[in-house]
């Protein structure tokens, strides 16, 4: 059975966490939900609304962590998934979290993330050179990391899939289930 560690935490985008647990999930993978402290998550919800120019943002459906960032490691897991949000605000300066990320590139195993959690994989210094995409108020991170954004809902370049948007939930989970599936 693959094993999927989904990092976030307080902040993080309640939808976009609780649609990669039931996909994983109806997929026949173990999704594991780490983040800085083992305990229920304050999560949140992003929508659009009209009137405003940026995203609003309310409390969303809580999830429980399974662990916590330092007990986990990238050789009991195939793939990892950055939970967007504000939550990779604060995890992009967690030492845990970018050895995280940094050993399973190193161990060529599956990045994926969405929206906002492009901001962890820009602290690890796996965006330099690649082709992403992200929510785009965060384009200019990207770039800045030496990554190319593009427009697409979801693009994949190698081992790296990522997403806009939970809009972009239809166009990113059917490459990131082809990716889990090869």
């Amino acid at each position: 059975m693959k094993r999927i560690l989904i990092l976030t935490g307080d902040g993080g985008e309640g939808y976009e966490s609780w649609y990669a647990i039931h996909r994983f999930r109806e997929e026949g993978f173990e999704p594991v939900v780490a983040a800085p402290s083992k305990r229920r998550l304050h999560m949140v919800l992003h929508d659009f609304e009209e009137g405003w120019d940026t995203y609003i943002e309310k409390p969303g459906y809580g999830v429980v962590a399974d662990a916590t960032v330092a007990e986990v490691s990238a050789d009991n897991f195939d793939a990892v998934l950055v939970i967007g949000g504000r939550a990779p605000e604060y995890l992009r300066h967690n030492a845990h979290v970018i050895a995280l990320i940094r050993a399973f590139d190193e161990q060529e195993k599956w990045l994926f993330s969405i929206c906002h959690g492009i901001q962890v994989l820009n602290a690890a210094g796996v965006v330099k050179g690649r082709k992403v995409t992200c929510y785009e108020h965060v384009r200019s991170e990207v770039e800045q990391c030496g990554g190319e954004w593009l427009k697409p809902q979801a693009v994949r370049d190698g081992r790296i899939v990522t997403a806009q948007t939970w809009e972009s939930h239809p166009e990113f989970y059917r490459e990131v289930m082809a990716c889990l599936r090869s």
